[in-house]
């Protein structure tokens, strides 16, 4: 920058040679110098006023336009949560194995309520209350004279319910679109589906989370949207489920029992064609966990899954067939069954202190002998019976994809003995679940393949590793036909289809003190169909039943669970697509002549 001088040497030459005073030209440089001085700093000044008044007029402008926002948008109240992360309201169906719908969403609506916009508090309290019983005036009338500003008052409405929230015409009631869980066969497979219930919520949409059984067990899978919203299919047949909870809960009636499971798997592939536990509940208005009293006697208990045992008397069938298949026995083995027998100072009794005398050993099975299966058992031993049925899966829990299935976890002795397996060998010290036992069935209906429940649908068989030859196998499913044919399960024949199976009555133990009721039972019976080609194996266990068309109440398995099956395959059977057998006739006396 170029300075001009206050007093330049040429113009004062000049002024001095004009007469003229040169201090007035030093006083006017001044002068121009102070002008421009104070243009230059009022010109900065005015920039950034207007830098400043812009700025301003940003700011004020982006809060004019949220507060706008806000006001034209519906409350809800403030929650933590992870930065970025959105509610996903979407849920995949579930499906049966031919696609029939288990579980599916639903477009409801949520009611909430801004009190500070309500004309005529009383009123939306005493048309509410007359709306929603279930709902307290005293409490509806604290939150809407409170401070808050927002609260909810439902968070699922009917249509019904809806229409007629909106006929009270109160503007501080208002209602938000949300997505509910609808489970449209109501009871129907309530303890597969186990059920769902709201996690992150929002006014206009919330977060729908599994609770219980495989709900919750696939609830990441369920919600994850890469699926598309691909359905879950399961290996669950709706129309055979829905005759065994009807069969089954007419034969707990009427043999008087506490409660009934009942589980029909396929031998091949482990499916869980159907299952069902009675009491059971509705999954659309699931009850509460109990907070006192026993687990099973909630409604949300699953004794097929969860329930574990003493099976009895089916466990025989195990004994035989191993002691075949180390080639300790045949089936026409003759073992002396007669008393006494002890093991450890403890006698082993037979049912009614009945004496069956010399036996082979498929008179063993079929006449169900204690003294006989201990006999066969300590040939086998502790550490190979063990063993065994480690294979068949007994001695861990089932691996069911609900999450109740971890519950069930067989009991088992503290020390394996010589009385432990001999206890054992007729189901008694150890306790395991009915779907336990259609595993080990399973094995013995297949050929001899352990195989892994599942309630996903499989397109081919997923057997595993070989616990039994497919000869010893035979020879069990022989022995199973006969029971029903010749011994303790005679009620369990089923015309046009051929039955095995084996009964097993247990005296059920006390809840406190020790011992065992004496006039409180599980009784089961565990069966394969059809013996000629075994496709399924069934389970059915009533707790505590007792049948009383006789003298005397009779609680065993063939009074009891035997009836309750028989009439259940011959009502699925025909769904599974099992044509009956024809059974021969006899002839008539025709004698042909010629003419």
């Amino acid at each position: 920058m170029i300075r001009t001088p206050l007093r330049p040497l040429a113009r004062i030459l000049h002024a001095r040679a004009q007469g003229e005073n040169p201090d007035a030209i030093e006083r006017e440089n001044l002068r121009i110098r102070h002008e421009q001085m104070r243009d230059k700093a009022r010109n900065r000044a005015e920039g950034r006023l207007l830098v400043l008044g812009v700025v301003f007029f940003c700011a004020f402008s982006v809060i004019g336009i949220r507060m706008g926002v806000l006001a034209g948008s519906e409350p809800s109240e403030p929650r933590a949560q992870v930065a970025g992360a959105s509610i996903i309201a979407q849920r995949a169906d579930i499906v049966d194995r031919r696609g029939r719908i288990l579980a599916t969403n639903m477009e409801t609506y949520s009611l909430y309520a801004h009190p500070h916009q309500m004309v005529d508090r009383e009123k939306a309290i005493r048309e509410l209350k007359a709306i929603f019983p279930e709902l307290e005036e005293e409490r509806l009338r604290k939150d809407f004279t409170g401070p808050r500003k927002f609260l909810w008052v439902r968070k699922k409405l009917s249509p019904e319910q809806k229409q007629a929230v909106h006929d009270i015409g109160e503007p501080g009631l208002l209602f938000g679109p949300r997505e509910m869980r609808l489970y449209p066969n109501g009871h129907l497979a309530a303890h597969i589906m186990g059920g769902t219930s709201f996690g992150r919520e929002g006014v206009h949409s919330a977060e729908v989370v599994g609770t219980a059984g495989i709900e919750k067990f696939f609830d990441e899978q369920l919600r994850d949207p890469a699926r598309e919203g691909a359905p879950l299919e399961l290996s669950i047949d709706l129309t055979v489920q829905a005759a065994m909870e009807r069969v089954l809960d007419g034969g707990m009636r009427l043999m008087n029992a506490k409660g009934a499971a009942a589980v029909l798997m396929d031998v091949h592939s482990g499916e869980v064609i159907a299952i069902a536990s009675l009491p059971d509940f509705d999954p659309n208005d699931r009850p509460a966990n109990p907070v006192k009293g026993s687990p099973s006697d909630s409604p949300l208990f699953n004794r097929a899954v969860q329930g574990v045992y003493e099976l009895g008397s089916t466990f025989k069938i195990f004994a035989a067939a191993q002691a075949m298949e180390l080639g300790l026995v045949n089936p026409q083995t003759v073992i002396d069954t007669s008393p006494p027998f002890k093991v450890a100072n403890f006698k082993i009794g037979e049912f009614n202190g009945k004496n069956y005398g010399k036996q082979t050993v498929e008179g063993i099975i079929v006449h169900s002998s204690n003294r006989g299966t201990g006999k066969m058992a300590l040939a086998i031993g502790a550490r190979r019976q063990q063993d065994f049925l480690s294979e068949l899966g007994f001695l861990k829990a089932t691996g069911l994809e609900i999450v109740e299935s971890n519950g069930g976890k067989p009991l088992l002795p503290a020390k394996w003995t010589d009385l432990s397996t001999v206890t054992i060998s007729y189901g008694h010290g150890i306790s395991t679940s009915p779907l336990h036992l259609a595993a080990g069935y399973s094995a013995i209906a297949n050929g001899g393949r352990a195989v892994t429940p599942t309630l996903l649908k499989q397109t081919r068989p997923q057997l595993g590793p070989r616990v039994m030859s497919e000869a010893t196998a035979a020879a069990a499913r022989t022995m199973l036909r006969k029971v029903v044919t010749e011994g303790t399960a005679s009620f369990g024949e089923v015309e046009g289809y051929s039955v095995g199976g084996k009964t097993g009555t247990a005296d059920k133990p006390k809840e406190k003190g020790g011992g065992y009721y004496k006039d409180k039972v599980i009784a089961t019976f565990a069966t394969i169909f059809p013996t000629t080609d075994p496709k399924y194996a069934l389970i059915v266990t009533l707790d505590e039943p007792s049948e009383n068309s006789g003298d005397k109440p009779r609680r065993t398995a063939g009074w009891t669970a035997v009836p309750v099956a028989a009439e259940l395959i011959g009502r699925v059977a025909p769904l599974l697509g099992l044509r009956p057998e024809a059974e021969p006739g006899q002839q008539a006396d025709i004698v042909l002549t010629r003419n």
